[in-house]
């Protein structure tokens, strides 16, 4: 996997994925930046958002769940101190489908909390990670 990040002004960056995909990311006016885009740290939340999505998905589909959506809600908490690592992260599962079975959502979350999801493995080094899962069932 390849990344690169180019300055573009002030506390503005354009990171470009090996995949041909680019994003802005800017900083906090009282830091410098102009607000035009994504904070680093909130991109580097969102990506552990999007790989836990993605895994439970994935597993639900092949445990035959009729999965209409997933929504991973994230709320994280930062030290202090440099270096403002995530201490507490939240992560609220809302998965939405017909007749789900409440033991393979569960299954799911923690199949991608504990083996396949990189991110929140990694982010699981320096905070407490914590799952909630809510179901909304559509067959009723």
């Amino acid at each position: 996997m390849k990344a690169r990040v180019k300055w573009v002004q002030d506390r503005t960056f354009l990171g470009e994925s090996g995949s041909g995909h680019s994003m802005v990311m800017d900083g906090d006016p009282a830091g410098g930046g102009r607000d035009l885009g994504i904070r680093p740290m909130e991109s580097l939340l969102l990506g552990m958002g999007g790989c836990t999505a993605y895994d439970v998905v994935e597993i639900l589909e092949k445990s035959r769940q009729d999965v209409e959506d997933c929504v991973v809600e994230l709320e994280a908490e930062r030290a202090e101190e440099i270096p403002k690592v995530f201490t507490k992260i939240v992560a609220r599962y809302i998965v939405t489908g017909r007749n789900l079975d409440p033991k393979k959502v569960e299954r799911a979350v923690l199949l991608s909390a504990e083996t396949y999801c990189s991110a929140t493995i990694m982010l699981g080094k320096t905070a407490e990670i914590t799952h909630e899962i809510e179901i909304v069932d559509t067959a009723e």
